[in-house]
């Protein structure tokens, strides 16, 4: 019996993860599917490409959600099957839960397995597991976006913000969080490589918070 409850909450979090917000949102409103444009993603940072800030800012803050809940699900369904909250073991479920939800985001059963690159369900895990190093990956994302222009070299650099704030700013005590962080970093650059080439080419787009017009 406990081993179906805890299969059901590891399915419900691949299901939160693979709602592709960005998918039904376009199509919804905009008639759009925003993977048929743009890099071909379905996530945020597409989204704030192809269809506009209002539209990007919908899709990134709902894919942060699903990171997040997911991760929270022991919480939310009142879980004492996996340790006390904030315990090694507890933590270590949230963070398989957050991975099970990223996965869910690229691989999405709701969108033909065609998702996005996780990085705002990424973010919403990390703001579940330690609130204090996600402000200070979100710090490093506004000043490089604000900067470059570049989402795509935003996230990156955020995401190996991670790892470095868990280990010597906040200096965990839990080492399955310093080893997700660098998880995380490995799966950044596997997911951006397009990015990195066009980065390093010169061809990336830009995505202006304030004033100018997003390029096409």
């Amino acid at each position: 019996m406990i081993s179906i409850y805890l299969v059901g909450i590891v399915i419900l979090a691949y299901l939160f993860g693979s709602i592709p917000s960005a998918v039904w949102f376009g199509g919804a409103f905009y008639g759009v599917d925003v993977r048929e444009y743009g890099s071909g993603n379905a996530g945020a940072t597409n989204t704030f490409r192809v269809l506009g800030k209002k539209a990007g800012s919908i899709v990134m803050f709902v894919d942060i959600l699903k990171g997040w809940t997911a991760t929270n699900l022991p919480y939310l369904l009142d879980s004492g099957l996996v340790g006390i909250p904030n315990s090694v073991q507890f933590v270590n479920f949230q963070l398989a839960l957050g991975v099970i939800a990223v996965l869910g985001h690229l691989f999405p059963v709701f969108a033909g397995f065609r998702g996005g690159k996780g990085v705002a369900t990424l973010f919403g895990m990390v703001l579940a597991i330690h609130p204090g190093a996600a402000l200070l990956c979100v710090t490093v994302f506004l000043l490089i976006l604000i900067f470059t222009h570049y989402v795509s070299l935003s996230s990156i650099m955020a995401g190996f913000t991670f790892p470095f704030s868990v280990a010597f700013v906040f200096h965990t005590s839990v080492p399955s969080v310093l080893l997700y962080g660098i998880a995380i970093c490995a799966l950044i650059l596997v997911t951006h490589q397009k990015n990195i080439e066009r980065l390093l080419k010169g061809h990336e787009s830009k995505i202006y918070l304030f004033g100018k017009r997003n390029n096409p």
